[in-house]
């Protein structure tokens, strides 16, 4: 279902972005004029009072970005294998006897010889949906993929390099 995202302009403070949850709260971004940034949750019984208010600085909104977006896509991913009979999801670590670590994704050739998707690329920096072939693979990343089982098994031996 679309959420929407009310913006409103907060003469000589900045701008505010307000989401309604599903249950009716609502979550508010507000960048101010000098680059701040605030995230708060509206007080249920006075809506033009915040109940929390944190300010984040751009390095957290950053994270908090990635973080988010990359659950939504997991959650995603994972209802995919659900509904679809045949498809399966697989999470693969590269470890640091991976010979891919620290080489780009596409020397793999994950795709052309399993027939597999990797969808995602989860770090310690967040995540990097859609990753391309130049994206380099490093030591503690966990591949994001989807195929068949046996694709997903051979792609695991792949970057196991066994």
């Amino acid at each position: 279902m679309p959420v929407n995202v009310e913006r409103t302009e907060l003469p000589g403070i900045g701008i505010r972005h307000d989401v309604r949850t599903a249950a009716g709260r609502r979550l508010s971004v507000i960048t101010f004029r000098d680059g701040g940034r605030e995230l708060a949750v509206a007080d249920p019984h006075d809506p033009d009072r915040a109940e929390v208010a944190l300010e984040i600085t751009d390095d957290e909104a950053t994270a908090l970005s990635e973080v988010l977006g990359g659950s939504v896509i997991l959650t995603q991913i994972a209802g995919l294998r659900d509904q679809v009979d045949g498809l399966s999801t697989a999470q693969i670590p590269v470890r640091a006897d991976s010979p891919y670590a620290g080489r780009p994704l596409g020397q793999t050739r994950a795709r052309t010889l399993t027939r597999c998707s990797i969808v995602a690329i989860v770090r310690a920096g967040g995540v990097s949906p859609a990753p391309g072939p130049e994206d380099v693979l490093s030591v503690g990343d966990l591949l994001v993929v989807i195929g068949t089982p046996q694709g997903l098994d051979m792609l695991t031996r792949i970057i196991e390099g066994s």
